[in-house]
């Protein structure tokens, strides 16, 4: 199967993303602050199957200078075929093409080996965001 993926910068296209977050992280996992600043300035990045979008993740650099990816999503239908690898290569290469060494992420606990099968390795201490336990978790990109 061929999928088409989008990247791109800030709110340019961000319909597809909002749609998918709104269904993945509102809809079905209850969370409430969703959408904030970061928006308007991460790299976005969406995977289509033909023009349906199937799963989003973006990605920004802080003020220390650290990458980090985050609402990283997949569409019910989609999850266990693979989509989640193919998105995180895409939001790695593109955090690569803009000199990102390291990214890092904030993982659901639930997720964490799905992360650690794509290279990711956690560190510090579990911690609840909106009431879900979570996990730092880092790889090098280089």
């Amino acid at each position: 199967m061929s999928y088409k993926i989008v990247v791109s910068k800030g709110k340019e296209n961000f319909d597809h993303a909002f749609f998918i977050r709104t269904e993945v992280f509102i809809k079905e996992q209850g969370f409430v602050d969703e959408f904030d600043e970061i928006d308007n300035v991460a790299i976005q990045v969406v995977i289509y199957d033909n023009e349906t979008p199937i799963a989003t993740a973006r990605a920004f650099l802080d003020e220390s200078g650290h990458y980090h990816a985050g609402r990283i999503a997949v569409m019910k239908d989609y999850r266990k075929k693979g989509i989640g690898r193919i998105l995180m290569d895409a939001i790695e290469n593109q955090v690569k093409k803009e000199g990102g060494k390291e990214l890092v992420l904030s993982a659901q606990r639930r997720a964490v080996g799905f992360y650690e099968k794509v290279g990711y390795i956690s560190y510090g201490d579990e911690y609840l965001d909106e009431g879900y336990p979570h996990i730092d978790m880092k790889k090098d990109l280089i």
